[in-house]
């Protein structure tokens, strides 16, 4: 009695989907993909001001320090960090303008 080779099955990988939104939606998005810190959190400081007060601003990085430094400097700045999304290249990490 021979032995039977099992085929090699490929694993087709599930079609990409769309990010499903699950906070407010940012009136401003900085795209500050493929920058190192601090250069996300500087254009975050600079471009604060063009949302009103209470708004929302994001910030979308691929640099896994942002996930500490967002949040922190919401801390120092006292703005609220709101939510952090995660997408097929980094994250969109969203602030609301306190003042």
């Amino acid at each position: 009695m021979g032995l039977k080779r099992r085929r090699a099955v490929r694993e087709t990988p599930p079609p990409e989907t769309p990010p499903v939104i699950t906070g407010p939606r940012a009136l401003v998005t900085i795209d500050a993909l493929g920058r190192k810190c601090p250069i996300p959190i500087i254009m975050l400081a600079e471009r604060i001001g063009e949302v009103p007060v209470g708004e929302i601003i994001a910030v979308k990085a691929d640099d896994v320090a942002a996930r500490t430094d967002v949040p922190a400097w919401c801390r120092m700045k006292s703005q609220d960090f709101v939510w952090e999304e995660t997408l097929p290249r980094g994250w969109a990490f969203h602030v609301r303008r306190n003042y």
